[in-house]
């Protein structure tokens, strides 16, 4: 089956979700998904890095997935900005509970609880946990495969407690800096720009998210970083003792990355064969296929087997089915296998392979006493680079810096202003069809923009904003 074009985004991302066996979409309950395993594989590999990450400074926790409506309503700001998307628990089989209870919608008033029975003393901090779960909410929107769902299935979320407010926003910036190692590690280009006030996360300080550019020119947010001041310390009492024997409520931060980061692996590198995939992440790293013509298969064989021998450190297929060659070729470019080696009669004669690269059209020929793990993984690392490059190549397109605020509605993808940080000024340009992001916390390489200007809408000193349609 042909995939349609990437340039019809939304039919191709939906087929190639279920093609390429990332996720069965057929699942009888509106916004749930099940993994494939090969998609499940995917999952793995890539939250495997995300967790050595945050195991370097957090310990892994997993709290309850039920919270009483008694904790998740302490917080008033915070549940009104989730109350429209709870799923309650009313019952106990036939039994009406006395108190009704939420399915996660996120963690924070069911951890908050417990710190302030685990923070007693300065000692105790700074608290850094973090736990990958499912959250729920009741989305009504257009719901879509890894992107908007009702059940979150791979939620990383993490939350520190910290002495004051000053330490606390340091760990905001070292938690910028893990999801940067994250998204670098993946090649996904990405934007880190601090969201406005009516746009933060309910009862935070202030919000930083990590926004990509998807191939239809709007945005996926794709992580977010949140310092909570001591917002949520005084709703739970979450106190400590100072060296000097005063009593003070901590400061917190939570940050989470949800499996929104495999829907932008996916979006952001594919084609119109299928998935494109950084080697550390595929499922398959490489795949031989043997070029079979009678009476010399023997030695074709022979040839592929030793290949796969010298390569079993890596995830390597040997592909001995029947399927014609043309067959096996369309199966591991949809599935986005990074490296290809194609051995016939005549290569096993000379001793070469013929190597090609899932992101480049050229074959080239490989003497096999030349590949070992040294080779692959340089190959691995310029592919890496290739997808990396590409990829900011094409998100750089669809980003249009505007100084008229008429021209804002115009263009199809991100635009960008200079804006100041008046609200009266935000909510004006926001007039104009698109929602205003935010601002840059820093301009990334490949927008070739100045971080400051004159506010596109009134004329004082501003910042560079970000607009976009996003999902």
């Amino acid at each position: 089956m042909t995939l349609p074009s990437k340039e019809n985004f939304s039919e191709w991302y939906h087929e190639v979700i279920q093609t390429a066996e990332i996720m069965d979409v057929r699942y009888p309950v509106k916004g749930l998904y099940v993994w494939f395993p090969f998609g499940f594989k995917i999952r793995q590999l890539v939250y495997s890095k995300l967790r050595e990450i945050m195991d370097r400074e957090h310990d892994e926790v997993y709290f309850p997935a039920l919270i009483p409506e008694t904790e998740l309503g302490k917080e008033g700001e915070h549940i009104k900005g989730f109350e429209d998307e709870v799923y309650w628990i009313t019952h106990g089989g036939l039994t009406p509970l006395d108190v009704k209870l939420a399915l996660r919608p996120t963690s924070e008033t069911a951890m908050y609880p417990m710190f302030k029975l685990w923070v007693r003393n300065h000692a105790d901090l700074p608290l850094k946990v973090y736990q990958i779960v499912n959250t729920f909410r009741y989305e009504t929107k257009h719901t879509r495969p890894l992107i908007r769902l009702r059940e979150i299935t791979s939620f990383k979320e993490a939350h520190t407690v910290h002495k004051d407010f000053e330490e606390a926003a340091e760990h905001v910036k070292k938690a910028i800096g893990f999801y940067k190692e994250f998204y670098d590690f993946l090649a996904i280009p990405y934007m880190v720009i601090r969201r406005p006030e009516w746009d933060k996360f309910p009862g935070a300080a202030y919000t930083i998210a990590f926004d990509t550019i998807m191939p239809d020119g709007r945005t996926l947010q794709i992580g977010t970083v949140h310092h909570l001041a001591d917002n949520f310390a005084r709703t739970f009492d979450i106190k400590y003792e100072a060296p000097n024997g005063e009593h003070y409520y901590a400061h917190q931060t939570c940050y989470g990355i949800s499996e929104r980061c495999i829907a932008a692996l996916i979006s952001v590198h594919g084609d119109d064969l299928g998935l494109v995939l950084p080697f550390e992440v595929a499922p398959v790293q490489i795949v031989i296929i043997p070029i079979l013509y009678k009476g010399k298969e023997e030695a074709v064989m022979e040839a592929c087997r030793k290949l796969a021998e010298k390569l079993k450190a890596f995830r390597v297929v040997l592909d001995e089915g029947e399927d014609r060659p043309g067959a096996k070729y369309y199966k591991w470019e949809l599935k986005g296998v990074p490296i290809r080696f194609e051995i016939g009669p005549r290569d096993a004669e000379k001793g070469v392979a013929v190597v090609s690269f899932r992101d480049e059209k050229r074959k080239f020929e490989v003497p096999l006493d030349e590949v070992d793990e040294g080779k692959v993984l340089e190959w691995a690392r310029e592919l890496k680079q290739r997808l990396r490059n590409a990829a900011a190549e094409r998100m750089a397109e669809k980003v249009k810096f505007v100084e008229n605020t008429g021209e804002i509605e115009e263009w199809g993808g991100v635009v960008a202003v200079y804006l100041c940080s008046d609200e009266d000024c935000g909510h004006s340009v926001e007039e104009h069809g698109k929602s205003l992001l935010g601002w840059f916390e820093e301009v990334p390489d490949w927008l070739d923009l100045e971080p400051e200007g004159k506010c596109v809408v009134c004329g004082r000193e501003g910042r560079l904003a970000a607009l976009a349609k996003t999902y």
